[in-house]
């Protein structure tokens, strides 16, 4: 049977780059949530995808950059990426962000 649920003790984390690793916390074909943790000075790399993306700053803070353009956020703070334009982040301290994509990022899975 299928869970509607994602509990701690089930989640995986997979490293994505150094200091940087991800978990998908949930999925379904037309959306996805995924924690992503940085240790201090980590970087999500500027890249891009045809996935629309809105990502919640949970813990830490970072210099996030989008489409050429970058702010420091910090936790509390948020922001969206349309599809296809070129965003990444690096982190200020050890930080936590959630993202939610539309579609499902089947790369991740």
């Amino acid at each position: 049977m299928k869970s509607f649920y994602s509990l701690p003790e089930d989640i995986t984390w997979t490293e994505v780059a150094p200091g940087n690793r991800r978990a998908v916390l949930s999925e379904r074909p037309e959306m996805m949530l995924v924690a992503f943790s940085f240790e201090p000075g980590a970087v999500g790399a500027l890249h891009s995808h045809p996935h629309t993306q809105v990502s919640y700053v949970a813990e830490g803070s970072f210099d996030v950059t989008v489409d050429g353009v970058t702010q420091c956020l910090e936790a509390g703070s948020s922001f969206i990426v349309a599809p296809n334009l070129v965003h990444g982040v690096v982190a200020h301290e050890k930080g936590l962000l959630i993202d939610t994509f539309t579609p499902r990022r089947d790369d991740f899975l």
